[in-house]
């Protein structure tokens, strides 16, 4: 079957497409040089975009995509429509991943979901090299650019990969890309801005209620929240930036008794995962969370996000809110500004960028003492890098990183080195621009709390579109609120 309407109909039972999916779609099939960049919202349908065209393409479609919990989702969802799909992360045993690869060299698996840490194995990239190819996806592609607010260093060889597969014809997918990262993406995929289409599907999330409140302290703060969540009852994610606020706020409403669970990090994977599940499928209502929540979360009916502390951009925000209302049913986006959530912010920002100094005495000390480390922990970790305020995340970000650029594995404070220091860790002049930007980005968020014009606009401007009519849906351009009595 290669009509792109009888399979929407017979496999994702739609009987039309929505926004710019179709001229996306009849891009990829009527030109084998319809190379796309997709910037979609959240929850537009940028998934189908490439999982149709996969199966009117001859060969294989390749997904790379760097979120394990929601390339877990969509195969299951595929498989659950009967559609050939698999993927190969880092939770699949290796008999498996042998198995799924020769599956989709054989032609079984029709699409193939990895991630871009994948092509750091050459037995992968050799078997790869050989198949055949109909399409590839790229999926947040923001995280390509160093300037977006997920960089991951594997993405970086993404266009030494496309050359691995015989540069196919390439889609790449992200909600949210400035003009500078849309061109990174497209210099680093390999592309001149002529040889790729730019589809540009806007921002405007109509039934999204965004407002902002200018408070002091957290009594403040929890009347706020208590009040919009008595207004818009229903599923909400409540976003915090330390762990150490999360918790404290918890117990507030623990004494308030608004039923709640929390999520972040520092819980075990098999807690995350199952508090993931509970949520999306209805079990808790209100969850407190950190932004490690969110990614790959597939619900319609979230009513509410509140944003309880600062976010750190408006790509972070605007990726963050883009998981309310995705059923088209109103939702409130609440951002609550207590101007000492700056100082939080700064010191967050100094912590999330460790310098070049700090990645050299943590290399090292893994390098000589990784006995000790494995044996003792975190705390151990921690006292060697001199590490004592709360705030300070910055073992955290230098194991992060240090994986992301592949030059440890492990987890749990039990690594181990494999490959030397990468040189973009220790680049000075990179670490000075990369604190410059974040308190760039930090400033805009906060123009976005005080400039006196549409919420919206204000967005919009931010990624680069002209909006010239207010959006009637925030604070600014109507003064009714959904939630004060």
């Amino acid at each position: 079957m290669t009509d792109p309407v009888a399979i929407l109909k017979k496999y994702f039972s739609y009987d039309t497409f929505r926004g710019r999916q179709e001229e996306i779609i009849t891009r990829l099939l009527q030109n084998n040089r319809g190379h796309s960049l997709v910037i979609m919202p959240t929850g537009a349908g940028k998934s189908l975009c490439y999982q149709i065209p996969a199966l009117c393409l001859k060969g294989g479609t390749i997904v790379i995509s760097p979120l394990i919990a929601l390339m877990q989702d969509q195969v299951q969802g595929l498989q659950d429509k009967g559609i050939s799909a698999a993927f190969i992360n880092s939770t699949v045993s290796a008999i498996e991943k042998e198995n799924r690869l020769k599956g989709f060299l054989s032609g079984k698996v029709k699409i193939l979901y990895v991630t871009p840490e994948r092509f750091r194995k050459k037995r992968f990239i050799n078997k790869i090299a050989k198949a055949d190819i109909g399409l590839l996806a790229v999926d947040e592609a923001h995280c390509i650019s160093s300037w977006g607010h997920d960089f991951r260093p594997d993405y970086r060889c993404l266009g030494e990969f496309r050359d691995i597969m015989g540069r196919p014809l390439t889609i790449a997918l992200t909600a949210t890309a400035t003009k500078k990262v849309q061109a990174d993406i497209i210099k680093k995929l390999g592309f001149t801005p002529s040889d790729i289409q730019l589809f540009h599907q806007g921002i405007s999330r109509p039934n999204l209620r965004l407002e902002t409140r200018e408070v002091i302290g957290d009594d403040e703060k929890l009347s706020e929240i208590r009040a919009a969540i008595k207004e818009n009852r229903g599923s909400g994610i409540l976003y915090f930036t330390l762990i150490k606020t999360l918790e404290k706020f918890s117990g507030l409403l623990d004494i308030a008794g608004i039923r709640h669970t929390i999520y972040h990090g520092k819980l075990p994977a098999e807690q995350r995962k199952r508090l993931q599940e509970d949520f999306t499928r209805g079990r808790d209502h209100m969850i407190l969370a950190t932004n490690a929540f969110g990614m790959g979360i597939d619900k319609q009916d979230i009513r509410c996000i509140i944003h309880v502390e600062l976010p750190g951009s408006l790509e972070s925000y605007y990726q963050e809110i883009g998981r309310a209302g995705r059923d088209g049913a109103p939702a409130l986006c609440l951002l609550l500004y207590d101007q000492a959530d700056l100082m939080v912010h700064m010191d967050f920002i100094n912590s999330s960028n460790p310098g070049p100094a700090f990645y050299r005495d943590m290399y090292q000390l893994l390098t000589k003492e990784s006995d000790k480390i494995n044996g003792l922990g975190m705390e151990y970790l921690y006292k060697r890098m001199a590490v004592r305020h709360f705030t300070d995340f910055r073992v955290e970000t230098a194991l992060r990183m240090l994986k992301r650029y592949g030059c440890i594995e492990g987890e749990e404070h039990k690594y181990r080195i494999i490959s030397p220091l990468h040189e973009d860790l220790i680049n000075e002049t990179s670490h000075n621009e990369k604190i410059l930007h974040d308190r760039k980005q930090l400033l805009e968020i906060v123009n976005y709390v005080r400039k006196n014009q549409c919420r919206r606009k204000t967005i919009e401007e931010y990624f680069g579109f002209e909006s010239p009519e207010d959006c009637g849906n925030c604070d600014h351009c109507s003064t009714r609120t959904r939630f004060r009595q």
